[in-house]
């Protein structure tokens, strides 16, 4: 009986310490969810494009055609850095108008 009345208290303590983390980790992602959600909320008003996962991803791939660009620049590549260039520069338009 008292072996029972250890294993039950025991029982209670690692469930009481795995609920204290699981709880302590949904408020801390809940509060990183929130303030990415803010961000992006936040960077579409000041872009005026709707706050979906496309316009995200579009924009992404536009910042990235340009980081190319920069970087065939740095290269000495003109042709290229102008292609690069344009693509960003016509994807980021078709975005943002």
């Amino acid at each position: 009986m008292a072996v029972e009345g250890f294993f039950e208290s025991l029982g209670e303590a690692v469930g009481s310490a795995i609920r204290f983390i699981i709880e302590g980790m949904s408020g801390f992602f809940g509060m990183l969810g929130g303030a990415v959600s803010s961000f992006i909320t936040g960077m579409s008003k000041a872009l005026g494009v709707t706050p979906s996962l496309l316009s995200i991803v579009v924009l992404v791939t536009g910042l990235w055609l340009l980081y190319l660009a920069v970087r065939a620049f740095i290269r000495r590549s003109i042709i290229a850095g102008v292609i690069w260039l344009l693509l960003g520069l016509w994807l980021l338009s078709g975005l943002i108008s």
